[in-house]
């Protein structure tokens, strides 16, 4: 390690590996030039504070950096010096700058040249998830890195190396409740003559800001059922004792993602995960760099530099300003015109309500039994005929998450079409399960797609977004436009006004009576237009008895 004298070497370019040597410094050159900041404030980048020196704010380090510029350089400190990981999975274009591509191979695999700063999902995601105090699960063959990033996760946290890994939790089959959260005092037992008497010797780990379980696929049942307590809902609870963990980054690890180990995960726990992150294999012409760690000594987690370590209340800031970044209308639309075609089972129901994948599913049936029958649509062009279910109400709230932290981090004030679909298929990973007898999966060229759920999900997004600019949604949304009437409310409106939207109502699902086939869109549509019929139905009905 570098003595505090030594000289701060200033690199041009903060995102290119350094030496080995300077595992511990941060270039104080800006990560991401041009970026107007996701807090949207106007940094003056002068020569005092871009190259801040030792006194202030630690060595190569900008003097009041924003919370999102220090993100972003722990984020190349990680993938430059701890995670080897030179890939560039999560894909960004300059739309001024033409796209290169080139096919190699038989099967002509695309290598794309990204126009603008990409990065790799086995770092990023991780790092996004400590942002927004989430739930990561990192999947991947033994030896990959899943221990070590999530050790450097807890690191970044501010805490010492040594306590995360004592505080990391492993799994295994005789792991008990006792274990994971603590145990009552054995003099307790003995005297208390009520439970509320005991104590309980909490686990430390329970009250950190990153919690680590390696392997939690080989947690007994019973120990999932109590870990899924605690992950979703912040508590514990022994003996009537309750113990607030507070908000924190979790960190699971398994070997198999799809279910594999020693037990089944429990359903309500792989659902509460936010994030999916597969460990990408090592590229061998790095090797070199192995060799050089290793014959040093350097271990990155004990050399992670104090100019990237968040704070407590820095934590806390970073996720405040992910949270105010703005998701605009017109990308919060393609969002919803995705989800609305996923869920529709025609054959599933006689009520329109109830004609779901989640109705047959419920029933014990198999929903691709009941789609087959679904002769109406375009079966390739149908989106929703690829997938066995749709999204809940959580996994759209973890995706909204996820795409205004990828804003953030890249220095937007609101979020982008690109740093949505970016997030998309890691968010949703293991919430959308595909329909492998479909047949959009039988084409040659599609077949591979029944494996790389990432590619897969994220051209079902690209596959709505071209349909939904087909339909020209942006010029002429009628629906939209009868939602937003309801939205601005009912008060003070007349009988006769009230009359001429229920009749506008009426005509456009008159219209589609005969003309339109039940796709996804169209059936949240009709039952957003049944909403909008009640609300002004009430109102009138209020209205005639008040006499108004």
């Amino acid at each position: 390690m570098l003595s505090p004298d030594a000289p701060v070497p200033v690199t041009s370019d903060p995102t290119a590996p350094a030496a080995t040597r300077d595992i511990d410094r941060v270039s104080s050159a800006p990560t991401r030039p041009g970026s107007g900041g996701a807090t949207g404030a106007d940094a003056q980048l002068d020569v005092e504070r871009l190259f801040a020196g030792d006194t202030v704010g630690g060595p190569g380090v900008a003097l009041d950096a924003p919370l999102d510029e220090k993100l972003r350089q722990a984020y190349f400190w990680l993938v430059n010096h701890a995670i080897i990981s030179p890939h560039y999975d999560v894909e960004f274009a300059d739309p001024a700058r033409p796209r290169t591509a080139y096919r190699i191979g038989d099967t002509r695999a695309v290598v794309e040249l990204p126009t603008d700063q990409s990065y790799s999902s086995f770092v990023l995601l991780p790092l996004l998830t400590f942002a927004v105090r989430g739930r990561c699960l990192l999947v991947g063959g033994p030896g990959r890195g899943k221990t070590a990033s999530a050790i450097l996760m807890g690191v970044l946290a501010g805490y010492p190396v040594r306590d995360v890994r004592r505080a990391m939790q492993h799994g295994h089959p005789q792991l008990t409740v006792s274990d994971l959260f603590g145990t009552p005092l054995p003099r307790d037992l003995v005297a208390a003559e009520r439970l509320a008497d005991i104590d309980v010797a909490w686990r430390t780990w329970l009250g950190m800001r990153v919690k680590i379980v390696d392997e939690y696929n080989r947690i007994p049942t019973k120990t999932q059922s109590a870990l899924l307590t605690v992950l979703a809902d912040g508590y514990v609870e022994v003996f009537d004792q309750i113990y607030e963990t507070g908000a924190s980054a979790w960190y699971l690890t398994a070997n198999d993602d799809a279910g594999g180990g020693t037990f089944q995960v429990v359903d309500a726990l792989r659902d509460r995960i936010d994030v999916v992150v597969k460990a990408l294999p090592f590229n061998n012409r790095f090797l070199g760099d192995l060799v050089t760690r290793a014959e040093r000594g350097v271990r990155p987690e004990d050399n992670v530099p104090p100019e990237i370590v968040f704070s407590a209340d820095e934590h806390d800031r970073v996720h405040r300003e992910v949270l105010a970044v703005h998701l605009p209308a017109a990308v919060r639309r393609r969002l919803e015109y995705f989800a609305s075609q996923l869920e529709v089972l025609e054959h599933a129901a006689w009520q329109l309500e109830y004609r779901t994948k989640d109705t047959a599913r419920l029933a014990g049936v198999d929903p691709h039994t009941l789609s087959v029958a679904d002769t109406g649509r375009d079966r390739l062009a149908d989106v929703g005929a690829q997938t066995l279910n749709g999204l809940s109400v959580r996994a759209l709230q973890s995706l909204i998450l996820y795409a205004k932290a990828m804003a953030y981090f890249r220095g937007n004030a609101q979020v982008t079409l690109a740093d949505l679909r970016a997030v998309l298929p890691f968010v949703l990973h293991d919430k959308l399960q595909p329909d492998l007898q479909a047949t959009s999966f039988d084409a040659p060229e599609r077949q591979a797609l029944r494996t790389d759920r990432v590619s897969w999900i994220r051209d079902l997004f690209d596959t709505t977004c071209r349909q939904y600019d087909a339909e020209e949604l942006d010029a002429d949304d009628p629906v939209g436009e009868i939602l937003a009437e309801l939205d601005r409310g009912t008060h003070g409106l007349t009988e006769q006004e009230v009359l001429r939207r229920t009749a506008r109502i009426e005509g456009l699902l008159a219209l589609w009576q005969d003309s339109v086939k039940l796709y996804g869109s169209v059936y949240d549509d009709a039952l957003a237009l049944k909403y909008a019929h009640q609300r002004y139905s009430g109102y009138l009905a209020w209205l005639r008895w008040s006499g108004g």
